[in-house]
Parts: structure tokens; sequence; C-alpha cells
């Protein structure tokens, strides 16, 4: 196995430094966000709204932290929500998601609650941000070993600081805080014409503001390397302390 391992690690590093690739990989990640791509998939019957690439990150992370709650803002459809309650289910190790949104509308409610992985979910309705929801979510996740966080929802500089300021200090050392949609950072301005965020408005210049005061995270950049196509580029933070 550490043949194997040490090969992946190569790999990884090749890809690095493979600018052909690298551009391959960007050139389809731009040509595909406007097509909608990320909104064909499903995990269990609920549409989960991400690049398969980036399910099987989290996957992987999940593996390997066990988190015993896992903290994700943006709920949509759920797929997220029934994803990780269903990774959970699978290793075995009990735990919650919570799940936080502004407007949980009400017909995506009652899918999940009627979905056989509901039972590990608690979804929170409110603004992520809002003291009271904080509040409610810190009770949620209390007491469980490690955490894992997911920032998901309103894509805008401001809201994404507000978020990490939030919500990384939940998150156990060796866990991950996870920011996506910094891929925005790196599209054409005019990619998201009737949204509030844009090139300088974004998850990533949130998350890059973040780590200059926050050095107990780091970009852990073998995932980027490994992923190539991804709307969370840079956005896989490991807290190291």
């Amino acid at each position: 196995m550490k043949t194997f391992t040490d090969e992946v690690a190569q790999r990884l590093d090749e890809n690095r430094r493979n600018e052909p690739l690298n551009r391959t990989a960007h050139a389809f990640v731009e040509a595909s966000t406007q097509p909608k791509y990320s909104y064909n998939f499903s995990w269990l019957g609920r549409p989960i709204i991400q690049y398969p690439q980036d399910i099987v990150a989290m996957q992987e992370i999940i593996w390997a932290v066990k988190p015993g709650a896992i903290v994700e803002t943006g709920v949509a459809h759920g797929g997220s929500l029934i994803f990780h309650s269903s990774m959970l289910e699978l290793i075995g190790a009990g735990g919650r998601v919570v799940g936080v949104d502004i407007d949980i509308r009400q017909h995506n409610r009652a899918a999940i609650e009627a979905h056989p992985m509901s039972r590990r979910i608690t979804m929170i309705q409110g603004s992520s941000i809002a003291p009271e929801v904080l509040a409610q979510v810190k009770a949620a996740a209390e007491g469980k070993e490690r955490v894992l966080v997911c920032l998901d929802s309103m894509h805008t500089h401001e809201h994404v600081l507000s978020e990490l300021h939030a919500y990384a200090p939940m998150t156990t050392v060796g866990s991950y805080c996870v920011v996506f949609d910094t891929i925005i950072e790196d599209l054409p301005r005019d990619m998201y014409p009737d949204r509030p965020w844009w090139p300088g408005n974004s998850p990533k210049t949130a998350v890059r503001e973040f780590l200059r005061t926050n050095p107990g995270f780091e970009i852990d950049k073998a995932i980027d390397h490994k992923l190539l196509i991804s709307v969370a580029r840079d956005g896989y933070l490991r807290r190291r302390g």
C-alpha cells in the first residue's frame, strides 16, 4: 500500500507541474458553468448540484476524518445533506448532519424528511450568520469529537468571510472547513450577470483574507492537484492547529 500511495503523491506532483493539463481542466470548468453541468447529478435520488470530482473528494475527507458532525450552509434540494448522512451511515460512527439555509422550501424539506437517510439530519432555517442560528448549530454539534464544515450558501466576499469567522472555529484539528464556489474568482466577470458575486467579490477572496489572520488553517493543495476539475480550488482548508 505504501508503494501505491507514494505513486499517487508522485502523480499529484506531476499534475501540479503539468500546465497543459491544468489549462484544459480549467477550460472545462469554464465551458461547463453556464450549461449548468453540475445540476445534472443526484445522490440517492436528491439533486446534489456538485461536480462529481468534489463529491469524491468529500467522500475521501469524511472517511479520513470520521466526523461526528458535518455542518453545511446552503441546503437547496438537499442532495449534499443526504450524501453526508449516507457517508456517516457507511463509516458507522454515528453522527449528525446540520444543514442551514435562509429559505428551506417546503417541498424540499418534505422530500428530505421522507428520505431513508433523514434520521441523521437536522435542518435550521435562517441566515447562516445570524446569532440565533449560530447558537442552534453550535448546540447541534456540541460534544462531537470531530467536526467537518462545508460553506456553500451566499457566495459574496462579505458573507463568506463572515461564515468563515463564525464556522471555521467549529472545525476540529485535523478536519476541514471546505469553501465551495471559489471558482467564481477564476471565471469571467460576466459569467453570473444575475448574481451579486464576481471576481474580486467571491469565496476565494474571502478565503485569502481569512487565511491572512488565521494561520491554524491551510489550503490542502494536494486535493486541488488530484481533482483538477473542481468548483472549490483553494477552498479545501485543513485545520492544523
